[in-house]
């Protein structure tokens, strides 16, 4: 019995490592691009600079006030820091082609991808949206905030200034 145990929680224990998770790097998980064609979400870089990684939906009133928030300053984010905003879509096939429309109205700047399968959701061990990642200068998952209130996009801003700077960061 003590060997069952032993093993369940080994697996459990590697089960978990195997998401993601602050300090780990970007899982793999194949993506679709607005135009249709796939990448690899370990393939995402920034030459050195960090990386916001943000999950939303278009059924997600938060999510799009996250991204709307923080479309107001996001060319000045760039020019100071040089991050890079990827936002991740996990409408399923039904709904996806509304992400197309909402970026074209709402004008978002961002690398914006399609997680139709949940793959990439399920591999970074989101749960509920959004959910918004730091990444830094290295690929190292550093910082993780999941919902939205006004504000939040000045504390991300913040940690994304700090990693720039080689600061600690403000959970």
């Amino acid at each position: 019995m003590k060997k069952v145990i032993f093993s369940f929680l080994l697996l459990a224990a590697f089960s978990f490592n195997a998401l993601a998770g602050e300090g780990d790097k970007i899982p793999a998980a194949t993506l679709k691009k607005l135009d249709g064609s796939k990448i690899n979400s370990n393939t995402f870089s920034n030459n050195g600079k960090p990386i916001i990684i943000s999950f939303w939906a278009t059924w997600c009133k938060p999510c799009k006030k996250e991204l709307d928030a923080i479309a107001e300053n996001y060319g000045d984010w760039v020019k100071e820091t040089g991050v890079k905003l990827i936002a991740i879509s996990i409408d399923d096939v039904r709904s996806s082609s509304k992400v197309v429309t909402d970026v074209k109205i709402k004008g978002w700047e961002y690398e914006v991808y399609l997680d139709e399968n949940s793959d990439f959701k399920r591999a970074m061990n989101v749960n509920n949206v959004p959910h918004t990642f730091l990444v830094d200068g290295n690929g190292n998952i550093v910082w993780s905030h999941n919902s939205y209130a006004e504000g939040d996009e000045d504390k991300l801003y913040q940690n994304v200034q700090a990693i720039v700077k080689g600061e600690p960061l403000k959970h």
